[in-house]
Order: structure tokens, then C-alpha cells, then sequence
């Protein structure tokens, strides 16, 4: 134990500018891929008054291990790994790092959609095998193709207004999205499988929509429609889009996020055409770390700063 409070942060590193922001407290880092019994045992030995997510899940024995904590901070922009039930059962705030790496997840879905649509992936296998496929190939033009976006907050519009640019035709589900652009038109998420060229997800995981995208939904979207999925790899039946790639159905798919991270080997993606994977890595850019160290460090003090404020009472 030290003398000033101290904060674990789920990972190896964070930004020096949020180190900054939190000089009064100690910081305590968990490693690259801590697991639930690891920060059991770390937040026992230090009491945290706060927990900053990068990896790995906390869960309602972490936080009792931690009699003192009182605000859960996401270095991101998704909370499923964090109970959320329980931390409100217990008076611990969680908070997101809300658009900290929008512009970052916005731009790798533009580019798995685009590797999908251009065939970039295979070309270049084909390139450094000394093909020369120009008379035998042609990619899909995505100027005036529909793209449906599942979840419009500051991702989803961050990449609709892209898509736009791009002369698409945008159309969105979001059933808490208010005031949108005059270029999305919002419909319900049968239009979205039936009208879309390009599926994309810019949603949290919720037991409502885990396998959302599943055989039943992808047997009802058009034939050779393209997936991406940046949000989060429970939104996706696997084996079931696996399937649909394989008859033709997905025309291509664009993962950066799966069902189990880190992904293992073998895997029933793993040398599959057609499905185009990054390790979780959209929101992962040199600007982005520090937004969100940032935003996650401003969320943690905001917290305990308020807890800290004495309570005026008239006399």
C-alpha cells in the first residue's frame, strides 16, 4: 500500500498526458493481458479508488476486492467488459471515453469496407506472385451503393459522413439517435438487411443483440452484400457468417473484433477468402491512445473530485 490512492489501470502503459492529469495518485499497471484473478489478487494488495479498463474484464469479484473503489473508467468507447450491474450495485460509476477514438474506428471501417469492395487483400497476394489479373478482375464501385449502419453515435456518424462523401446512400438503425444529418435516413433494422449493399456495426453488445447478425438475419440480406464490424465480435454469429461467405451470400467481411479476443489458433476464419481480419486494432492509433488516456483520466477525476468536495449545509 501507498500513501496517495491508488489507480489500476488494466494494461502496461498510458499516455504520458494522462500520467499527468492523475499526479496525485499512484498507478498501478496490471500488465498486457491481465486476467480476473490477477486483478483480484493486484486490487486486494492496493485498494484502488479507481480502475482504468484497456484489457481484460472487471468483474463483481474485482470490485470487492476493492472496498475503497469508486469510478470504472473505459479507456475506450465500450463497456461490456466491465459489470456494469454489479458496479451499480455497489455505488462504482462506470463512464466511457465516449468519441476519444471515433475518428480512428471510423477511418479502419472505411478501409475494411474498401479492402472488401476493392479486393485489395487478394490482388496484392496475386501482385507478389507475379500476376498480372487486370483483364480477369473487377472490384464492386461503391458510388451509389446503400451502406446500413447498425448504431449511430459518434462512430457510426463519424462514418456515415464518409460514406456520404462518397456518394452511398446511408440509412441507420439507432433507436436512441436524435437529430441525424439530413444525408441518413434512419429505418428499422429489417430495412437495413434488406436494402444494404454494406452492412456495418457501430453498436455496444447487449444481451439483446449478442448474434444479432446471424443465419436467419443473412440469408434475408441481399446476396454479396459486404460486413464490417468494428464494434464488438459478439454482434456475430461466426460460424454462421463463416457459411455465408463461403455460398456467396457475404460477398466479403471485414472483422476487427470476434466472439473470443485475443483470437486463437486455428481459428474458422483463418485462411478464409473473403474475410479480411485486423486484431482489434480501429481505435488503435497514435492520437487515439492519447484521447482516450486522456478522456479516461478526465472521467476518473471528475469522480472523485466531485466525492471530494465538501457538503455545504446552512447553519
Amino acid at each position: 500500500m501507498t500513501s496517495r490512492p491508488a489507480i489500476i489501470v488494466t494494461g502496461a502503459d498510458l499516455a504520458p498526458e494522462a500520467l499527468a492529469i492523475l499526479h496525485d495518485y499512484t498507478i498501478v499497471f496490471a500488465g498486457k493481458t491481465p486476467q480476473p484473478a490477477d486483478l483480484v489478487a493486484l486490487a486486494k494488495q492496493q485498494d484502488p479508488v479507481a480502475i482504468i479498463v484497456r484489457y481484460g474484464s472487471v468483474t463483481a469479484e474485482v470490485m470487492d476486492a476493492a472496498p475503497s473503489l469508486r469510478v470504472i473508467a473505459k479507456h475506450g468507447s465500450g463497456t461490456d467488459t466491465i459489470d456494469k450491474v454489479a458496479a451499480a450495485a455497489r455505488g462504482v460509476e462506470v463512464l466511457a471515453a465516449v468519441g476519444a477514438n471515433a475518428a480512428a474506428v471510423a477511418e479502419h471501417a472505411l478501409a475494411l469496407m474498401l479492402a472488401c469492395a476493392k479486393s485489395i487483400v487478394p490482388l496484392d497476394a496475386r501482385m507478389h506472385g507475379g500476376h498480372w489479373d487486370k483483364a480477369t478482375h473487377k472490384s464492386v464501385e461503391l458510388s451509389g451503393r446503400t451502406v446500413g449502419l447498425v448504431g449511430l453515435g459518434t462512430i457510426g456518424l463519424r462514418f456515415a459522413r464518409m460514406c456520404h462523401a462518397m456518394d452511398m446512400r446511408v440509412i441507420g438503425f439507432d433507436p436512441f439517435a436524435r437529430n441525424l444529418p439530413d444525408y441518413v435516413r434512419p429505418v428499422g433494422l429489417e430495412a437495413i438487411w434488406a436494402e444494404s449493399d454494406v452492412i456495418s456495426l457501430h453498436c455496444p453488445l447487449t444481451d439483446d443483440n449478442r448474434k444479432m447478425l446471424d443465419a436467419n438475419v443473412l440469408a434475408r440480406c441481399k446476396r454479396g452484400v459486404i460486413v464490417v464490424n468494428t464494434a464488438r465480435g459478439g454482434l456475430i454469429d461466426e460460424p454462421a457468417l463463416l457459411a455465408a461467405v463461403q455460398s456467396g451470400q457475404v460477398a466479403g467481411a471485414g472483422l476487427d473484433s470476434f466472439a473470443v479476443e485475443p483470437m486463437t489458433a486455428p481459428h474458422i476464419f483463418h485462411g478464409q477468402p473473403g474475410v479480411i481480419l485486423t486484431p482489434h486494432i480501429g481505435g488503435v492509433t497514435g492520437a487515439a491512445y492519447v484521447n482516450m488516456g486522456v478522456a479516461a483520466a478526465k472521467n476518473v477525476l471528475g469522480v472523485l473530485n466531485r466525492e471530494r468536495e465538501p457538503v455545504l449545509t446552512k447553519g
